[in-house]
């Protein structure tokens, strides 16, 4: 049945959904844990350093997008094992993509912070 809710009322019921999502990533997923206290980390670190506001707001987003690729990661492994345990090789190819994605976000914001802070510290 369609969603009858219309206006703050969805709104309302949408943000619940979303603290139960992050929640239950908490709760079930060590590397959503794991990239979430980096993340604080770095945001902690970001605000720290002496860097302009698009600075900031570039590797805020940076490690933010981690984290947010990380969810999706995780809810692509829970409606593939939720569909079955025994292998399938198109199961296999979604999870492994599923990593791959995380890995390049990772890397994506090595690079970020690396460029920003290399040219904030060694120019």
């Amino acid at each position: 049945m369609a969603n009858q809710s219309t206006g703050l009322t969805r709104i309302i019921k949408a943000a619940g959904y979303s603290a139960k999502g992050i929640k239950a990533a908490w709760q079930n997923e060590a590397a959503f844990r794991q990239e979430a206290i980096a993340a604080i980390f770095a945001i902690i670190i970001a605000f720290s350093l002496d860097l302009s506001i698009v600075e900031r707001i570039l590797l805020i987003s940076a490690v933010m997008l981690v984290v947010i690729v990380e969810i999706l990661n995780s809810a692509i492994e829970a409606v593939v094992d939720r569909i079955g345990s025994e292998y399938h090789e198109l199961s296999g190819r979604a999870k492994d993509m599923g990593s791959a994605a995380v890995l390049l976000t990772i890397l994506l914001a090595l690079f970020i912070w690396g460029i920003i802070l290399w040219s904030h510290f060694m120019c």
